[in-house]
């Protein structure tokens, strides 16, 4: 990218925002494109990829064969995405970076959500466990095989950390000495993982809605719902159930968003924030809700958990799910001949147990909720065609 370019969009940042110009660059050099930032590129290149496409039929709470309508991981991040942008925008941060962080950081996400997780944690405990933090960043870096030099997507350092660091409330940070150096992540990182909350607790509210799982009536004891429907009801009073739902959820995250984006600056100016290197020492999260915000949160989402998350038919699915990760794991463990070609190639010369549980490990996290249950179905059932 030219040098007027990358000038004209740093005029555009806040001191304290992530330059292109200052960027710790790729692990493999490569000539950069005339017209498009480094971040752009990791974005583009993101989007392009398989394992972006395979968050289609990898679901979030309820398992695909539930119905069409339920929020997938390509939806969930998308929306990520979308707050993100929005968050960074008002904030003055790099909000491409933001962009590719958010695209990336459910990458290495298993079939059947956090129950294919926790499933995949359990049997690879002898090795440190199942991360998928750690797993978005092996797909980006390792697993996609797209062009000729190098193995992965050859992404910044910068777009990295943010996909390694990703912590909120369901996800815990992965830890690579690489990106130990500072006590903080960069604002974008910051940005995205606090997104990532915010797209969590709605479009859960939504889907469970819509999946008669909790009711409007439910929700009417939680103040934070109540008072934000009593508002929508006050503005359109002849309008039907469903629409008001869709402005209560729309203005929780209209107001979570603007709370953010206030108790940030508030943050940045309390903090003495003016650079990249004072975000990085700071050692304390700058981009956060209010602590009015969290208090008024903590009902609704203590709500969600009981009520939802705890469901009997969400943890139906859940332990349904966590069944047919364990048999899928034995059944390869036991003849890893039952692997697709390609994958048990990648075994030549290897006999040991731990390079066949990485490999499975890699090949299942990599699976769609469909492909899986097609697998299991082509190695448990008699007359399903194998």
């Amino acid at each position: 990218m030219s040098n007027q370019k990358i000038l004209e969009n740093q005029k555009r940042l806040a001191d304290y925002a992530v330059f292109e110009a200052y960027t710790l660059g790729r692990k493999h050099k490569e000539a950069e494109h005339p017209y498009r930032s480094i971040y752009e590129r990791d974005r583009d290149r993101i989007i392009h990829c398989a394992a972006f496409r395979r968050l289609e039929y990898k679901t979030q709470v309820f398992v695909i064969i539930e119905g069409d309508y339920y929020r997938t991981r390509l939806t969930h991040t998308l929306e990520v995405a979308q707050i993100g942008r929005t968050i960074a925008g008002a904030l003055g941060l790099n909000e491409v970076l933001v962009e590719a962080i958010a695209l990336a950081h459910d990458l290495g996400h298993t079939p059947f959500g956090h129950a294919g997780e926790n499933a995949l944690n359990d049997i690879m405990k002898e090795y440190g466990g199942f991360n998928h933090n750690v797993q978005s960043l092996r797909v980006v870096d390792e697993l996609e095989e797209r062009y000729p030099n190098f193995k992965g997507l050859n992404l910044t350092w910068e777009t990295r950390e943010g996909i390694i660091r990703h912590s909120s409330v369901y996800d815990k940070s992965g830890e690579l000495k690489e990106f130990t150096k500072y006590p903080s992540a960069s604002l974008e990182t910051q940005v995205v993982d606090i997104s990532d909350e915010i797209a969590y607790d709605n479009h859960d509210l939504d889907d469970a809605l819509v999946a008669g799982l909790i009711s409007d009536k439910d929700l009417n004891r939680v103040k934070l719902w109540h008072d934000i429907r009593l508002n929508q009801l006050s503005r359109y009073p002849n309008v039907e159930p469903n629409i008001i739902k869709y402005q209560i959820i729309k203005e929780l995250i209209n107001k979570q968003v603007t709370d953010i984006i206030k108790q940030s600056k508030e943050n940045i100016a309390l903090y003495k924030i003016k650079s990249v290197g004072d975000v990085r020492r700071c050692g304390k999260k700058v981009i956060s809700f209010s602590k009015n915000m969290q208090e008024e949160r903590r009902p609704l989402r203590d709500f969600i958990f009981d009520n939802f998350y705890e469901n009997y038919r969400v943890m139906r699915m859940s332990n349904k799910a966590k069944r047919f990760i364990e048999e899928l794991f034995v059944a390869y463990l036991k003849d890893p001949r039952q692997l697709p070609p390609e994958w048990h190639a990648r075994l030549k010369g290897k006999k040991d147990k731990k390079t066949l549980k990485f490999l499975l490990c890699d090949y299942i996290a990599g699976m769609t909720d469909r492909c899986a249950l097609d697998e299991y179905k082509k190695l448990f059932d008699p007359y399903e065609k194998v």
